[in-house]
């Protein structure tokens, strides 16, 4: 379970340019959800995210994970039970490096009680073949090939299982799928649904997609200036539509989405 208590973040304090992204948010994140979540632009939806993975501390608050205070704690630490995947295909992977190089760092850095210098055994090498192969993409017979030659919804459906190889406590989705082409983001939505559910991850997906929002998953947050303003879930989000959604939004938050990519979506 992950707990968010009371978190703030203040950028620039002080100055003309002072932000409030964060403003006394709290959340409960029960194991096992899978929670998309809207907003928009400057609604503080990669905050949270940046705050869950320890890219910055709060200005004030708790988080908690599975009742461990994690509030401190430096990103390469956590990096070892949260994962992430961000909008850029480019980012997550070493593009120099084979496909077999960067899932050996994914798999060493996660996985408990190993040197990050260890040597890959054969066995985890044919773990790696099968887990590749279950992508779909024939990139278990590409294994020496460099990642910065792979299209980018190659190096997302890599950098999506780099980070699920072993099982992370949290997965954090902002936007995974949003700088792909229709048939990548397609595939990568479909194996993200397929490895969450196959590890049963606890999942969090920022999206532009409002049908995503509805549709995929179990619950529905919508945030706007630094907090959340809507959890939908169980009874109220079944057989919501996207025009409900944008009436909720308007209702809760006084004004109309302004997110482009969020209203030119289907």
């Amino acid at each position: 379970m992950l707990e968010i208590q009371n978190i703030s973040k203040v950028f620039n304090p002080g100055t003309v340019n002072e932000k409030t992204a964060l403003a006394g948010l709290s959340l409960t994140v029960n194991d096992g959800d899978f929670i998309t979540i809207v907003g928009s632009n400057g609604a503080g939806k990669s905050t949270l995210f940046n705050a869950i993975s320890g890219t910055f501390l709060a200005d004030s608050g708790r988080i908690l994970l599975d009742g461990k205070n994690i509030t401190f704690e430096p990103d390469y630490i956590r990096s070892k039970y949260i994962g992430r995947l961000f909008q850029d295909p480019l980012k997550g992977t070493a593009p120099h490096m084979t496909i077999e190089e960067n899932l050996a760092l994914a798999y060493l850095r996660a996985e408990k009680n190993t040197n990050p210098l260890s040597h890959i055994s054969r066995k985890e090498k044919e773990f790696f073949h099968d887990r590749l192969k279950m992508l779909d993409m024939g990139l278990e017979d590409r294994m020496n090939t460099p990642v910065g030659t792979l299209s980018g919804g190659q190096r997302q459906a890599l950098t999506l299982l780099m980070a699920t190889l072993v099982p992370p406590k949290i997965l954090l989705l902002d936007e995974h799928t949003a700088a792909l082409d229709p048939q990548a983001a397609a595939k990568i939505m479909e194996l993200t649904v397929q490895i969450t559910e196959e590890n049963h991850t606890t999942c969090l997906m920022v999206t532009h997609n409002l049908k995503q929002a509805v549709t995929v998953g179990n619950r529905t947050l919508m945030m706007a200036n630094g907090n959340i303003i809507l959890d939908l879930s169980g009874s109220e989000r079944e057989g919501l539509t996207i025009q409900d959604l944008m009436d909720m939004f308007r209702k809760s938050a006084g004004k109309e989405f302004d997110n482009d990519r969020i209203l030119l979506s289907e």
